[in-house]
């Protein structure tokens, strides 16, 4: 069976375009990945693949050493700041675009403080978690764009925005009693704004159709609902709208379960208690 290499999209992004080069110029060169591994004497020839198909992007002096190989008088390295610039790998982009033109935003989340409600500590934690041998100039960008995306919420024109919690999200431990302390507080506070609205899904609810998932369905103006699943490892867009139509069943179902908004904060705030050295705030 003759070998066919992974299709790259060089037009999607500067990630991907820099990949595409690298592919470019190796092959001009003659070059096999374990050969490129080998002359370049630091990465492997699966760390290499990794950079041709856009899946993650170097933070070292891979760019340079890149130019000086090919002979390409900076090219690897001007794509490498325009890629380190973009906030989110490709697979991510057109979530992150059908939520910047969203004007509801319903959300559950089974494990962890979403995204858009999280604190810089527990997204830094959070991150951590996932990419443990990660350089630090990775991490800080990635929460960087995780926190630049609540500016959303922030807006003159904010989406509606309806989140409900398991409440394993409130009990799980993320980088510790202050980190999990300042977080709660944070949600209690977003939880105050007009366009919020917060809810817990008790333990005492039993088991649901979005158990071990994430579920989030975009509302965008002229255009049908869109659903997106996420899990620890891997998100899908679902567009077909019998899909969606099921979907959204089993978010009706979570919310009419879930505790009320003045109840749930009631529960946010017992849980601030078991994250000593922490006091609920007055009210």
């Amino acid at each position: 069976m003759t070998f066919q290499p992974h299709e790259l999209s060089p037009g999607r992004s500067a990630r991907d375009l820099f990949g595409a080069r690298l592919r470019h110029h190796r092959e001009k060169a003659g070059m096999s990945l374990r050969r490129l591994a080998e002359v370049l004497d630091y990465y492997s020839k699966s760390q290499l693949a990794r950079y041709e198909k856009a899946e993650s992007l170097p933070y070292d002096d891979l760019p340079q050493k890149l130019d000086a190989c090919f002979g390409t008088e900076g090219l690897f390295v001007s794509l490498y700041e325009l890629a380190r610039k973009e906030p989110f790998p490709g697979k991510y982009r057109r979530v992150m675009e059908i939520e910047s033109q969203s004007v509801i935003i319903e959300q559950y989340v089974c494990a962890t403080v979403p995204g858009l409600l999280q604190t810089p500590e527990l997204a830094e934690q959070s991150l951590r978690y996932g990419r443990p041998y990660a350089p630090d100039a990775e991490i800080e960008a990635m929460v960087k764009a995780r926190i630049d995306r609540q500016a959303r919420l922030r807006a003159p024109k904010p989406p509606r925005y309806w989140c409900i919690l398991d409440e394993a999200v409130l009990r799980r431990p993320v980088g510790g009693p202050e980190v999990m302390c300042r977080q709660m507080l944070s949600l209690i506070e977003r939880g105050t704004a007009p366009h919020v609205t917060l809810q817990v899904l008790p333990f005492s609810a039993g088991g649901h159709a979005e158990a071990g998932g994430s579920l989030t369905l975009y509302t965008v103006p002229d255009q049908p609902l869109v659903a997106y699943s996420e899990g620890s490892q891997s998100g899908t867009i679902l567009e077909d709208q019998v899909v969606v139509a099921k979907r959204r069943e089993n978010y009706d179902l979570l919310r009419a379960h879930a505790l009320s908004p003045p109840d749930s904060e009631a529960m946010i705030r017992a849980a601030m208690e078991d994250w000593t050295p922490c006091e609920p705030p007055r009210t």
